[in-house]
């Protein structure tokens, strides 16, 4: 079976997170109100914070309840695994009706990367489920604040494909200008929006993810952005610093490679680079030129876990070189470069 093929049989999952306040839920609200979302299931840690009683058709359990729009949203009572575990028996026993996507709402202080990883670990749910676009919500009155001084936010916006930055109808033009540069310096492969307050907003969510489809549009959009010279800084429009941010540093390293990559090299080197540096490497995503294939390759993973790799049937573009963006609090480009030089070297 072809990549394209392992895609379409995995049901896609959806995290959406950001700090508390950031807007999550009303977000949320409006997804399950559009036609894109008739047939989602959403699992968040209590059902009752959405609010959602008066739309209820159906309770499956004490857990599980189904909206007149189709949608099945569960509450995280326990593990995530064992949740999601539980609504693909359900489905599978007609308990409750087919879905072709799930959305896992985390709550405000939660850290994303392990529910990623409980994902792209799992010995049962990988054969089921794949991550695809992750959605950080930050608030625009508060999100440089909260990324300065709590770093749960940070992380949130480390990991994220899609940047939803809220409450913009409560801000000054200058402070949303202000976070989205900052935003944009942490996570230059992300694309960074502003919540409208429609229900068309549900094209944030299922829009091309790089495993579905040709994923080229989205692999091209990681290069996008300018990655960050470096530092523990955020910085506005005007290139002026706005203040330290949590001392955990996260900046973004982008690398290059003129030549092809020896495949058997580059894994040692990137084996070696997740056990050094894993656990401070928030996000990886790259696009490779390996000896051999004529078509590209897509490596992307969260700390140690890499999501399996993947191969595109074109080039997004003319530029052919290895490129890989790293998310963290990373060593110089300089040591990075020079450590995957030596790899290819030899």
């Amino acid at each position: 079976m072809n990549d394209a093929s392992q895609a379409a049989v995995k049901i896609p999952l959806n995290v959406l997170t950001g700090f508390l306040g950031s807007g999550k839920t009303t977000l949320l609200k409006r997804l399950l109100s559009s036609d894109a979302f008739a047939n989602c299931a959403v699992l968040i840690n209590e059902l009752g914070e959405i609010a959602l009683d008066h739309d209820l058709i159906d309770i499956v359990d004490h857990e599980t309840v189904v909206l007149s729009n189709g949608c099945i949203c569960c509450g995280i009572r326990s593990d995530l695994a064992d949740a999601l575990l539980d609504l693909n028996a359900k489905r599978n026993r007609g308990d409750v009706p087919a879905f072709d996507r799930v959305v896992v709402e985390t709550t405000g202080l939660a850290d994303p990367a392990p529910v990623l990883n409980t994902i792209i670990g799992h010995p049962q749910l990988h054969f089921h489920f794949r991550v695809a676009t992750i959605v950080t919500t930050v608030d625009a009155l508060h999100g440089l604040a909260q990324l300065r001084a709590h770093p749960e936010s940070v992380r949130q916006v480390a990991v994220a494909d899609r940047l939803v930055i809220t409450k913009t109808d409560l801000a000054d033009t200058r402070a949303v200008d202000d976070l989205h540069a900052a935003l944009s310096d942490m996570n230059p492969s992300a694309t960074v929006t502003t919540s409208d307050g429609t229900a068309q907003e549900a094209d944030i969510l299922v829009e091309e993810d790089v495993q579905a489809s040709s994923g080229t549009r989205e692999a091209k959009r990681w290069f996008a952005g300018r990655p960050s010279a470096g530092g523990d800084g955020l910085f506005g429009p005007d290139g002026k610093r706005l203040g330290p941010a949590h001392a955990t540093r996260v900046t973004s390293v982008a690398l290059t490679f003129e030549e092809p990559l020896d495949w058997a090299a580059f894994g040692v080197w990137l084996s070696m680079l997740l056990h050094c540096h894993g656990a401070r490497i928030l996000r990886m995503k790259g696009i490779l030129n390996i000896s051999g294939s004529s078509l590209p390759t897509v490596v992307h993973g969260v700390q140690h876990l890499m999501h399996p790799p993947t191969h595109l049937p074109r080039w997004p573009d003319d530029d052919h070189r290895s490129r890989l963006v790293l998310i963290g609090d990373l060593p110089s480009k300089e040591a990075l470069q020079h450590s995957l030089q030596a790899f290819m070297t030899r």
